[in-house]
């Protein structure tokens, strides 16, 4: 076209530049280094202290702060994640260390009742077995629980710190993860959600929705033991959320190492609580105590605008469709029209789903979607009943 748009304006002095990151080229270490080393004035004057560029704040009784206050809190949690180092400390957000013991208790319970259950037990960016893991522990507690649930979840830091970053009408779910003397350390990622596809996934993803995807959810972890720094809290690597090709490169073995040489750790006390940047470079350090249980309530909080406007639902839909689909897979193979009509019927994001059914592999971090299931089906040959079989037998076992 010659350099000139359909409008007739030309955009030859103007070049469009690639939606997506480039495999080809990987991301520059050096800019990575250079943002999250370079010196910077961190003011945060609400914070009790800071201790290696992690702000540290003494969350008081809620009922002593006006709402004025606490939106000034608010403030600077929402600076420091999105443009400060990515992370911050609240001391004692949970006071009452009765109720977090019998809560610990409650997490027993549930642990060694899944453990005499047969089945292959899952973890995020960790081999099978090697922690204590409660898939939707807040399901779990409360129907273990509920007393203690009830006075667990009404803390009113809770909803204040999430909607500094979420806003309001945000859905929190929590994963326990209990980490035992000698355990490794986790390898260095981002979260959910782009944090949770393969690297061939993530590189379909356009830049500004990689940027996009750390405003969707909160991260955060209440410290149901002592994690003094021999126990193996949180390692951390503050500003590095900034870091646009993040997703692209925190797989690459040079940032790995760079996170391993460079990341820093802040003891937690039983209560206290750590919420950060779902794109924070992070991971779980090595447990190299010799008795300490490292124990903690891992709290995903969710964007309420994570949701599409209708609910599509794919089982009847493929019903009436199959053996049309089966007959242009036939004719076609996987060409674009077969791909196309699979992407719109079927849902190609296996989230959110049941993690104690359907068993994320540590390497992809997530079961396989409706849309992959279609493709095997395709390919393997299976008639309607199997399909459909498939299907139901997916969304039972997403179920809570």
């Amino acid at each position: 076209m010659n350099g000139t748009t359909t409008n007739g304006r030309t955009n030859g002095h103007s070049p469009i530049g690639p939606r997506l990151f480039s495999v080809n080229k990987p991301p520059s270490l050096d800019e990575f280094k250079k943002l999250t080393t370079d010196s910077q004035s961190l003011d945060y004057p609400l914070a009790a202290s800071i201790e290696s560029n992690v702000p540290i704040y003494d969350v008081p009784e809620f009922s002593e702060l006006s709402p004025d206050q606490r939106s000034a809190l608010q403030d600077e949690w929402y600076h420091i994640l999105l443009s400060g180092p990515g992370v911050f400390v609240t001391k004692n957000l949970y006071k009452d260390n009765t109720l977090l013991n019998t809560v610990n208790k409650a997490y027993s319970k549930i642990i060694d009742e899944e453990k005499k259950r047969s089945g292959k037990r899952g973890d995020h960016f960790a081999g099978s077995g090697a922690n204590d893991r409660i898939w939707n522990s807040f399901s779990k507690h409360c129907l273990q629980d509920a007393e203690s649930f009830v006075n667990y979840y009404s803390n009113p830091w809770l909803p204040i710190i999430s909607s500094a970053w979420l806003g309001p009408h945000h859905r929190l779910t929590a994963q326990v993860n209990i980490v035992k003397p000698g355990a490794k350390p986790q390898i260095s990622h981002r979260d959910y959600h782009i944090g949770f596809q393969d690297n061939a996934s993530c590189v379909q993803f356009p830049k500004a929705l990689q940027v996009a995807s750390q405003l969707l959810t909160l991260q955060g972890a209440v410290a149901h033991s002592d994690m003094p720094l021999e126990s193996g809290p949180t390692r951390l690597l503050p500003f590095s959320q900034m870091f646009e090709e993040g997703y692209m490169a925190y797989r690459i073995p040079e940032f790995q190492d760079y996170f391993v040489e460079n990341y820093v750790s802040v003891p937690l006390s039983q209560g206290d609580g750590l919420f950060f940047n779902p794109a924070l470079f992070h991971a779980a350090g090595q447990n190299g105590s010799k008795d300490i249980m490292r124990s903690a309530n891992l709290l995903q909080i969710s964007s309420a605008f994570g949701k599409p406007m209708e609910t599509i639902e794919t089982y009847p839909l493929v019903e009436a469709t199959w053996e049309f689909l089966k007959d242009m897979h036939k004719e076609e193979g996987l060409s674009d029209r077969v791909l196309a009509f699979v992407g719109n019927v079927a849902e190609g994001y296996p989230f959110p789903t049941n993690l104690d059914k359907r068993v994320p592999e540590t390497a992809g971090m997530a079961p396989e979607s409706e849309q992959g299931a279609l493709i095997r089906g395709l390919s393997e040959g299976w008639s309607k009943k199997r399909v459909l079989e498939e299907m139901r037998k997916m969304q039972d076992d997403s179920r809570a």
